[in-house]
C-alpha cells in the first residue's frame, strides 16, 4: 500500500535548487535509506517531507489513511537539545502531545503507549532518570520512543547512529529493524553508514549529481551504487 508519493519534486534553499525532478514512492513497511554525498540535499529533502520547508516544485502526496500526524521524526543527534531538565518518562510522553492537544493529562491508552515504547526501546527502569544523565545511545533510544508515541506508521530518521560507537550503533539498528519487521513501521532514514544501509535497507534513494531510486539489490548492481560504495565504503 502506497503511503507517500513524490512527483517531480525540486528542493533547495531559497530559489537555489539542490535536487530537481525527484520521483519516488514509499510503500507501507518499506525501509528506505536516503544516501548521497555531503551537501547533496538529504536533510533538506527530509525537512521538505516534514513540511518544515516548502518544495521549489513538484508535489508530495500522503496517501489515504496517512496524515502529517502519522509521521514521527528523529533528527540528527548534534541538533538535539540535550540539556533540558526532563526525565526519560517526560521526554517520551511528550510524543503524545499531538494526540492530547491542550489536555493537561494523558489518557489510559496514551499511558499504555508510553510504557509500551519505553519497553520497546529497552529503557525500563530509567523512567525517572534525567535525560541529561544518559549516554548518547540511551538519549537516541529515548527520542526514538518519543517519536513512536507520535506515530507507528512512518518514522523519518536523520542519521540516527551518527556519533555513536559501533556497539551502540548495532543496538540502535537492531531496534529500528525490529520496528520495521515486527511492527510494520515504515522507515525513511538518511544514512552515511554504508555497511548499515547495505545490511538493513529494502530500497535506496541516492541523490546528488546523479539520482537513483530502486531496490537495494538494484542499487548495489548499478554504476552509481558501485561508485558510491567503492568510494565511501572504506571510510
Amino acid at each position: 500500500m502506497e503511503q507517500l508519493i513524490c512527483k517531480d519534486l525540486t528542493i533547495g534553499y531559497g530559489q537555489v535548487a539542490l535536487v530537481k525532478n525527484l520521483n519516488f514512492t514509499v510503500n507501507q513497511g518499506d525501509y528506505l535509506c536516503i544516501v548521497g554525498e555531503n551537501g547533496a540535499g538529504k536533510t533538506t529533502l527530509m525537512k521538505t517531507l516534514l513540511h518544515l520547508k516548502k518544495p521549489l516544485g513538484g508535489s508530495i502526496k500522503f496517501c489515504e489513511g496517512v496524515t502529517q500526524k502519522d509521521i514521527g521524526y528523529l533528527q540528527q543527534q548534534n541538533q538535539i537539545q540535550s540539556n533540558f531538565p526532563a526525565t526519560v518518562y517526560e521526554v517520551v510522553s511528550s510524543g503524545c502531545q499531538n494526540k492530547s492537544f491542550i489536555r493537561p493529562f494523558y489518557t489510559k491508552k496514551e499511558k499504555e503507549l508510553i510504557k509500551l515504547n519505553i519497553d520497546r526501546m529497552e529503557l525500563t527502569g530509567l523512567e525517572k532518570k534525567c535525560f541529561t544523565e544518559l549516554s548518547g545511545g540511551q538519549q537516541q533510544r529515548v527520542l526514538l520512543a518519543r517519536a513512536l508515541c507520535s506515530t507507528e506508521k512512518i518514522l523519518l530518521l536523520d542519521e540516527p547512529v551518527a556519533g555513536l560507537d559501533p556497539h551502540v550503533s548495532s543496538e540502535m539498528y537492531s531496534l529500528i529493524e525490529k520496528l520495521n519487521k515486527e511492527f510494520g513501521t515504515t522507515i525513511i532514514m538518511i544514512s552515511h553508514d554504508v555497511s548499515g544501509f547495505i545490511k538493513y535497507a529494502s530500497k535506496i534513494l541516492h541523490i546528488g549529481d546523479e539520482i537513483f531510486f530502486g531496490t537495494k539489490d538494484e542499487y548495489l548492481n548499478s554504476e552509481i551504487g558501485k561508485k558510491f560504495i567503492s568510494y565511501f565504503g572504506g571510510k
